[in-house]
């Protein structure tokens, strides 16, 4: 054993303790290294990298002069080294320690700077690297939805790193960073303690590096400022102030190590009576004066040991004690494996340990290899850079009965070689919130958005300071903060809400609808009339009046205008395939019939006044098969055009969810609207035709012509259907059915009313003017 190099520091004397703890198990065990005595040499670093290379060297040379290359010590051959706690200490030893290939374990440098194993290929550690440092930080921050948060971090390098690290993790993960503030060597607490009090951010994230100012920090945190903020910190807290009595510390998982407690009762200078530093420890702490030599020492020992013992040595928390005890095994397991390996091959001789110092650097082989279970049941192995995996416990510190202290309680856990999803384990209902909160702190730019908005972001700030924006006519959102709206189905809309899509209201124009109704009664009693007007006809066949313009004529007409009050019907009720395919064709070879009869009709009242003349001609064509012949020919030409609409481009039943929020209209797609408007064309040809022949023989003398009817009653049919142009053109929904139901039963009135109307007046009431004589004098 050599003599240490230390100065009175609790946290030290517990690593320097349980470092000879472990050495000494392994001599007394006769399964790992048998016959062979490990021994040790202890230099304090002081936290100073300078320190810290010159205990390397003193090491390397030997204690009396250091001389590079050269070691005039009296001992056996040097394993490798064991250090340091800290960045600048570990990344200075690596350089002295990598010339000689010598491996390096260090027990709590977590730096990611150390994963490139090109730059530090013997450089080992029994801690985690921190990024999975970092990443349990930032799945603690997501699981209690705390997205605008500060980062506290020094001014060294690496602490920079780490804040950056953690920023940027923060970041791709959807949070922000409202500060990132760092102190320098000439920093001012309160100024930079105002400059965090006036964040809007309830959740403070320090980097290690800050515990050296941490207690600086709280008290004036708690003396002037107070506000109920969280912390969340990556190291030991327990003797802050009961300010922090609602933070959080992310620390390596504690591991178990048997018989170091009772190893620690008995450590005292009486043990250890060369060691000065344990006796200096002694006198500081206990405020005992220990002198090996005198028997009043024998009676101190009682009084200065006990619980207080293991307190004051920071022994409450064996986080990093486990790490060094681990450290210890990993190479003393790799030396074991490397020169059993040597002795079977004959390449070693036992009596001669020093013929192995020419394969000591081999021994790295064999601890990249070491993998082996603690008495916690935990794997220890080193991943490829070097590190082992990440385990952290989630501690919540809750008030001591001991004033100005906390007891750390662990509420989660966080395992980097769980599935993702499930690396971190917390227990909400056994967190201790700030009693004056009452419940889990908020820690947002602004308070999230509610269902039926969405987030839109601010140009010029952060990602998390958005505003919420109501979720657009046939959107949803149907959880909180939701980045974007989500389209219904087509055959859905929105609720008031817009949180949810509901069925639309389907439409069509209905027989149970009013206007529907109206629109029946209307067709019906419309047909009833011209059913009554033709048994009028029929009953008095035999009178002049009736005679007069051609029977079969005004029958074919009178029955064709029935057919078109009731087709009107087929525009009425759900669509369907039946009545899509029909109705259009159904109308147009009707309403050609009906036209097509009252073309009939002008044509045989021009002949029958022109036949009349002497000498005439024409008088030939007077025959009732000339006006039918004329009926088949115009109506075949709409049969043609509707038989090549239907063979072609057939209607079918279709729906339109576009024209009327939150409906959908049933309705018939005409296949073809070139098809629809030749049928109406056609008509409105025939029309034309018709009005023209009429009005030119309005004037021919009789006491009753019946061209001046049919010139009126054409006026009324073409001013329903070019109306019906614009108002079919304008409409929408089941109102479009119901223009075109409008202008065929306006017209086919207009028909009905202009030609027979007066007719039947004139039968039923004025029967002194239905005679022959009567009805081919002049007025």
């Amino acid at each position: 054993m050599s003599h240490g190099r230390l100065m009175p520091d609790g946290q030290l004397y517990r690593h320097y303790f349980t470092a000879i703890f472990a050495i000494e198990e392994i001599n007394q065990r006769n399964d790992i290294l048998p016959n062979i005595t490990l021994g040790y040499e202890i230099y304090n670093p002081l936290n100073s990298g300078s320190a810290a290379l010159d205990g390397t060297m003193a090491i390397l040379s030997g204690d009396s002069k250091v001389i590079p290359n050269y070691s005039c010590a009296q001992r056996g051959f040097l394993a490798g080294f064991i250090g340091s706690l800290r960045f600048e200490s570990t990344y200075l030893m690596s350089l002295l320690t990598g010339l000689y290939h010598y491996p390096q374990v260090s027990y709590g440098s977590m730096d990611v700077v150390f994963n490139d194993r090109l730059r530090f290929p013997y450089l080992y550690r029994t801690v985690p690297n921190e990024r999975y440092l970092h990443q349990a930080i930032v799945q603690l921050l997501n699981h209690f939805g705390w997205t605008w948060v500060g980062i506290l971090a020094t001014d060294d390098d690496s602490c920079q790193r780490e804040s950056q690290e953690i920023k940027n993790l923060i970041t791709s993960h959807g949070g922000c960073v409202a500060f990132l503030l760092q102190f320098t060597r000439d920093f001012k607490t309160g100024d930079l303690m105002l400059e965090l009090g006036k964040s809007a951010a309830n959740v403070i994230v320090t980097t290690r590096g800050v515990s050296k100012y941490f207690l600086g920090i709280i008290l004036f945190y708690k003396e002037v400022l107070q506000p109920e903020k969280v912390w969340l910190f990556p190291f030991n807290a327990q003797s802050s102030t009961l300010v922090l009595h609602w933070a959080f510390s992310v620390l390596l998982s504690k591991g178990e190590i048997f018989g170091l407690k009772e190893f620690l009762y008995s450590v005292s200078p009486y043990k250890y009576p060369h060691d000065m530093e344990l006796k200096l420890l002694w006198n500081t702490l206990f405020n005992c004066q220990p002198n090996t030599s005198s028997s009043y020492f024998n009676t101190l020992i009682p009084r200065c040991r006990g619980d207080e013992t293991l307190q004051i040595i920071g022994m409450k928390d064996f986080r990093y004690t486990h790490s060094i005890y681990v450290a210890v095994y990993l190479l003393a397991s790799a030396l074991h494996k490397m020169l059993s390996h040597k002795t079977s091959t004959g390449t070693n001789s036992d009596n001669d340990i020093m013929e192995t110092r020419q394969y000591l650097w081999q021994i790295n082989e064999y601890l990249r290899k070491a993998h082996f279970k603690t008495a916690s049941n935990m794997d220890i192995y080193f991943t490829d850079n070097g590190d082992v995996q990440g385990h952290y416990d989630i501690i919540n510190w809750i008030p001591s009965e001991i004033p100005s202290e906390l007891t750390p309680y662990q509420v989660g856990s966080f395992n980097s070689l769980a599935p993702v999803g499930r690396q971190l384990i917390v227990n909400d209902s056994a967190i201790f919130w700030n009693p004056k909160l009452k419940t889990m702190p908020k820690s947002v730019c602004n308070e999230p958005c509610e269902p039926g908005y969405r987030k839109a972001p601010q140009k010029g700030f952060h990602s998390c300071c958005y505003i919420c924006v109501t979720c657009a006519e046939g959107e949803i959102s149907n959880t909180t903060d939701a980045e974007n709206c989500i389209q219904c189905a087509e055959d859905r809309w929105t609720n008031d809400k817009r949180t949810m899509c509901i069925l639309k209201t389907v439409e069509f124009l209905s027989f149970e609808d009013t206007l529907g109704k109206v629109l029946s009664l209307v067709s019906i009693f419309s047909c009833t009339v011209t059913i009554a007007v033709l048994g009028i006809f029929i009953k008095h066949h035999t009178t002049p009046l009736v005679k007069a313009n051609n029977q079969n004529l005004s029958y074919t007409l009178l029955l064709s205008l029935m057919l078109s009050f009731l087709c009107s019907l087929l525009f009425i009720g759900r669509p369907v395939q039946v009545t899509c395919l029909i109705r259009q064709a159904a109308f147009g070879i009707i309403f050609t019939v009906s036209i097509s009869s009252v073309l009939g009709k002008s044509v045989i009242v021009a002949i029958a006044f022109n036949a009349t003349k002497p000498g005439s001609k024409i008088k030939k064509w007077m025959g009732s098969r000339v006006s039918i012949c004329l009926v088949i020919v115009c109506s075949q030409g709409q049969v043609v055009i509707c038989m090549l609409w239907l063979a072609l481009y057939p209607p079918y039943p279709d729906y339109d969810s576009q024209s009327y929020i939150g409906k959908i209209i049933l309705q018939c797609n005409e296949g073809s609207i070139t098809a629809f408007y030749l049928v109406i064309g056609y008509i409105g040809f025939l029309s034309t035709v018709s009005f023209i022949v009429a009005f030119l023989v309005r004037k021919l003398p009789a006491r009753f012509n019946e061209a001046q009817m049919i010139t009126f009653s054409m006026l009324v049919f073409c001013s329903v259907w070019i109306s019906f142009i614009p108002a079919y053109l304008s409409t929408k929904g089941k109102y479009v059915v119901a223009v075109e139901i409008f202008a065929i039963l306006a017209s086919s009135a207009g028909l009905l009313g202009c030609i027979f109307i007066p007719k039947c007046y004139i039968i039923l009431f004025k029967t002194e003017l239905n005679t022959r004589v009567n009805m081919l004098s002049k007025h």
